[in-house]
């Protein structure tokens, strides 16, 4: 599933490199990493330093609104239901400490 949905948008890159940093970037938010920070991605994905999850995060230039419609177009083909809704729940990381 995971390739499928990045080859849905993999075409909304200019450049290779930060469609394969999504690629990693997603695979880290769905791993059981107990904590998700630009860092532990990075290493998840065998980097050294965080430099390729940063620059996603500030210099790559894509269409967030358009990998938005496509991820819901995939969504709504898989599922069969072409007024089907995406709802995204954003639900952090639980802070250790006071």
């Amino acid at each position: 599933m995971l390739a499928e949905l990045l080859g849905c948008f993999a075409g909304r890159f200019r450049r290779v490199e930060p469609c394969r940093a999504v690629g990693e970037f997603v695979t880290g938010l769905l791993s059981d990493l107990e904590v998700k920070t630009q860092l532990a991605l990075a290493e998840q994905a065998g980097h050294a330093r965080p430099d390729a999850m940063q620059r996603l995060s500030y210099r790559a230039v894509w269409d967030a609104d358009a990998v938005r419609d496509d991820l819901r177009q995939l969504i709504a083909d898989r599922f069969g239901v072409p007024d089907a809704v995406l709802a995204v729940d954003e639900t952090g990381d639980l802070k250790k400490g006071v």
